[in-house]
């Protein structure tokens, strides 16, 4: 900002387009729009069951038929994409995580199922192997209890294959495996899917705030207190986490995360200014449950704040947000546009 253009106070007064709603609206630089918007759902095996998950209030494991009903919603309020991810049960998680790419698994028949009511309603998929492992780890493990990069992409290979061929719009690796991005578009371009959108984790933090999603999954009586530390982005890197986006990119992503959101907003903006690309974040579990708790003891205002946050992604550069206030905004914007 060159000062040479500006003169000074009283001539400029900055508070002047601040006194009105009409001229704030005019002069806002960004807005929250439910285009905005992707909703994470948790979704498990059943029929006709919704399981409330203790550590987010307000959010609950569906069963496909459920899963139904909130897409409905969804598209009801303009919200373009829904992301699923599973609830595996115990028999079926394993050392190698076969189940990932079982076509009939729970995602595979979720999505066929999504995209068979609501084809204009996107599905993106979770690729990542935490669910499926006994260890809850989001790869393949040597004896010491090391994630195996090359034997993992295999794996995640298929895994995403097995989500396209289902009906999947953008498969969402979130493992952090080297090389892997590049790997998946191969296949996906050699089976034909040249149009099945992939989203790269790309700038995935070994963060603290993802204990409720583990629990809500179901992995983190697995892991047993282990960390994620030698394949996710040590939350000091900065720059680290540019070169992965840089390699990701180059790979074959078609859009780029950084996960989480709110304490990480400036690896948002760092990734806009640096490539240019669509670029997401995650509102993660953590930060949706501290909303929530604030909220609920009355020491926050749930709206007000609820949409400021989100705001703040846009403020930063981010082309969109994955919520669990999803569906919740856009409602309130719904409604907001109807009472005009």
């Amino acid at each position: 900002m060159a000062q040479q253009y500006f003169t000074g106070y009283p001539s400029r007064r900055l508070r002047r387009m601040r006194k009105n709603d009409f001229s704030r609206r005019l002069m806002a630089e960004n807005k929250l729009t439910a285009d905005d918007l992707i909703y994470p759902v948790f979704i498990m095996e059943g029929e006709n069951q919704r399981e409330p998950v203790p550590s987010m209030p307000n959010v609950e494991r569906l069963t496909i038929d459920q899963l139904l009903v909130e897409a409905g919603l969804l598209v009801k309020y303009g919200v373009p994409v829904i992301a699923l991810f599973p609830v595996v049960g115990q028999d079926k998680k394993s050392l190698m995580a076969e189940e990932a790419y079982n076509p009939n698994g729970l995602v595979q028949r979720a999505v066929r199922a999504l995209k068979a009511a609501y084809p204009e309603l996107g599905v993106l998929t979770d690729v990542a192997l935490d669910p499926y492992t006994l260890h809850g780890q989001d790869g393949i493990i040597d004896e010491t209890g090391y994630v195996l990069n090359e034997v993992t992409s295999e794996v995640l290979v298929k895994q995403a294959l097995s989500h396209a061929e289902a009906g999947a719009d953008i498969v969402a690796p979130s493992d952090m495996m080297d090389g892997r991005i590049g790997k998946i578009r191969a296949m996906l371009e050699e089976k034909g899917y040249i149009n099945t959108l992939i989203m790269a984790y790309a700038a995935k933090y070994a963060s603290n705030y993802y204990g409720p999603f583990r629990d809500a999954v179901g992995s983190s009586a697995n892991l047993k207190g282990g960390d994620k530390k030698t394949y996710q982005v040590d939350p000091a890197n900065g720059n680290e986490g540019l070169q992965e986006v840089a390699l990701d990119i180059a790979e074959g992503a078609d859009m780029v995360m950084v996960k989480p959101g709110m304490p990480y907003l400036d690896m948002v903006y760092r990734v806009k200014e640096a490539f240019g690309v669509p670029t997401f974040a995650y509102q993660v579990s953590g930060e949706y449950a501290m909303h929530c708790a604030a909220i609920q003891n009355g020491w926050l205002k749930e709206k007000e704040c609820i949409m400021e946050g989100l705001l703040c992604f846009k403020r930063a550069g981010a082309d969109g947000i994955l919520t669990y206030f999803a569906k919740q905004v856009a409602q309130w914007l719904y409604e907001e546009g109807k009472n005009k």
